[in-house]
């Protein structure tokens, strides 16, 4: 599987539990706060797709959950928690570059906000992604703060903290 690091964007189709670690026989709640940071763009869930009688997934979309997937495995393992949950997401776009130095370092401080593509609430559809892997089911989320802003590079952060 491909370093979430280095930015590769062909992850492979499945989650496998990093060497050394393996998936707990009971599932766990503490009360450490856990955090993805997913480079890159942030991708929306794109609407299912219907075709030959079935309805699928679009290939960017799977593309981008195994991504967040590949990403939480490195990053945090398979807790697989049991609690009620807060999520935060916070979405970093990068400055266009076209932009000039005055523009770009209001954008840094704040002073303008990140508006456009994609929409938030298609941004926190991806969590789906984690089930399995950080939480049972995305069902067990009962707070959720989505933000975007402007940040050095495209990056999501995705905060986990278990409320019971």
């Amino acid at each position: 599987m491909s370093d979430c690091m280095d930015m590769g964007m062909d992850v492979d189709r499945s989650v496998r539990i990093p060497e050394g670690q393996k998936r707990p026989d009971t599932p766990v709640c503490g009360a450490e706060t856990l955090t993805i940071v997913v480079p890159g763009a942030m991708r929306g869930k794109g609407r299912p797709r219907f075709g030959n009688g079935r309805t699928y997934t679009d290939a960017k979309t799977v593309s981008a959950e195994n991504w967040i997937k590949s990403c939480a495995v490195e990053q945090i393992g398979t807790p697989v928690l049991e609690c009620a949950l807060r999520l935060d997401m916070l979405i970093e776009k990068s400055v266009p570059t076209s932009w000039s130095a005055k523009k770009k370092g209001a954008a840094l401080l704040g002073d303008m906000h990140a508006t456009g593509k994609p929409d938030l609430d298609n941004c926190l559809k991806q969590v789906d992604s984690l089930n399995g892997i950080v939480w049972r089911d995305d069902s067990q989320i009962v707070e959720a703060s989505v933000r975007r802003r402007f940040g050095p590079v495209d990056q999501t952060t995705i905060t986990i903290t278990p409320l019971a």
